[in-house]
């Protein structure tokens, strides 16, 4: 059996508590969620408020996970680099996302935003599979997590 390094324990550490302190920022910054979804009417589909941050915990834990994954692959680094890139790149498009939905609430450029990290969650998913498979795999879940807030993003727009 292999034996885990320190070094493993602390790189992995780093990568999921700091998709985790990304996500509890922003949603710190984006203020009161209940004051938002009791002032705009809501789409079909719409799940209850307490839902969202128990599947943001655990998707930003698999964001983290993934990009340990990559950080430790023995590939070139040009490859790591780019994924990477790709990587940070999504999680500061996510950060700013629910602040500009939730504080700002200009719906609309939400819209734009979200629109670009469904872009850029795809580009990283491609990347990461050329380098680890089940790095992109664990992202799907994201992925799809997102297009369902991309649904709810326009349905809040358009309705209101």
């Amino acid at each position: 059996m292999k034996k885990i390094k320190k070094q493993d324990v602390f790189t992995l550490a780093f990568y999921v508590i700091s998709a985790e302190l990304v996500g509890g920022l922003s949603a710190l910054l984006s203020g009161d969620f209940k004051d938002f979804f009791d002032k705009y009417e809501q789409p079909p589909l719409q799940p209850p408020q307490w839902l969202f941050p128990v599947v943001w915990v655990i998707l930003y834990a698999i964001m983290g996970v993934s990009a340990y994954l990559i950080h430790t692959a023995e590939t070139d680094s040009i490859s790591r680099k780019n994924a990477m890139t790709l990587y940070w790149g999504q999680l500061a498009v996510n950060f700013s996302w629910s602040i500009i939905f939730f504080r700002f609430e200009l719906l609309w450029a939400a819209v734009a935003a979200i629109l670009l990290l469904l872009a850029l969650i795809i580009s990283m998913i491609i990347s990461f599979r050329k380098i680890r498979p089940l790095a992109a795999y664990l992202n799907l879940s994201y992925l799809a997590w997102v297009a369902f807030a991309t649904y709810l993003n326009i349905a809040i727009a358009v309705i209101n």
